[in-house]
């Protein structure tokens, strides 16, 4: 009996995974811990705010109702990282809009975050200032939002891709890609968890990830080159780089600058996408290998 191929092992690997990452009852379930998680952080800060809790654990609870809004984000912000690492092996670009997605998600949540600077209830009794920030999120994510539309417009048009042998081994080459970046994506949560208790406030996460998206971006080109050699798709997949690292930038930019570098991320996505729709010559990015 033949040994399975590294492409083969990869798929067995893979797929079973991202299945049970895709069933119904999985997402349920995912949605439930979610809610469960929302409301013990609620209550949690509320005990807080009443002395009831242990010293050791309410050194690390906040006092703001507001953070549990911030905390409901970041755990729906896991899912679609998630998500992203299991959509990378079907489309590169694909996956540059769920990272927009991500990104859109991100500010809303910076948005909420902004609260905490508000009294309860709430009121603008302090000044206008604090609402600055949070209206400079929310019109940058709708803005990426309105881009988003017109960019999976664009992507339903878009010129074929390899067929095939190549095809089969260039995604089940992301597909090891992507169980890598799993491993990773749960080994930096664990060292962020443990870091955050240990510091007694939240650490950075998603800005570190999307670092190692980038990387993981360029590695996915220099792959490419043996899949689909033509100079359009190389192009494509380099310029879909330049965006992960423009949203990198948007994401550790100060207030009212990052959702201007993510609003221009998403012109650049955009352009990209009608570019190759335009003008990419099917043929070329579709000669095999060797010939």
């Amino acid at each position: 009996m033949a040994m399975p191929t590294f492409y083969e092992c990869t798929t067995n690997i893979f797929d079973p995974l991202h299945a049970f990452w895709e069933r119904t009852s999985t997402r349920r379930a995912v949605a439930l811990v979610q809610v469960v998680v929302f409301l013990a952080g609620v209550a949690g800060i509320e005990l807080n705010r009443r002395g009831l809790l242990p010293p050791g654990l309410a050194r690390i609870t906040p006092f703001s109702h507001y953070y549990a809004i911030s905390l409901a984000f970041t755990l729906v912000l896991i899912q679609e990282v998630i998500d992203l690492i299991f959509i990378l092996p079907c489309s590169v670009s694909k996956a540059v809009g769920k990272q927009f997605e991500i990104l859109c998600l991100i500010l809303i949540r910076n948005a909420f975050k902004e609260l905490v600077h508000f009294s309860e209830p709430i009121s603008l009794a302090g000044g206008f200032e604090p609402v600055l920030p949070l209206l400079a999120d929310g019109v940058g994510a709708l803005c990426i939002y309105f881009g988003l539309g017109w960019y999976y417009r664009l992507h339903a048009t878009r010129p074929a891709g390899s067929r095939g042998t190549n095809l089969y081994a260039f995604v089940a080459a992301k597909k090891f890609l992507s169980l890598v970046l799993l491993v990773v994506f749960a080994g930096l949560a664990v060292e962020v968890g443990l870091s955050s208790l240990s510091a007694g406030h939240p650490q950075v996460f998603f800005e570190v990830f999307y670092t190692v998206l980038i990387f993981s971006d360029i590695l996915i080109v220099l792959i490419s080159h043996a899949y689909q050699p033509g100079f359009h798709a190389v192009f494509r997949n380099s310029g879909f780089a330049l965006v992960t690292l423009l949203i990198r930038l948007a994401l550790a930019a100060p207030a009212f600058v990052g959702p201007g570098i993510g609003v221009t991320a998403m012109a650049v996505a955009v352009g990209l996408a009608a570019a190759y729709a335009a003008f990419a010559l099917p043929m070329r990015d579709q000669v095999p290998v060797g010939k």
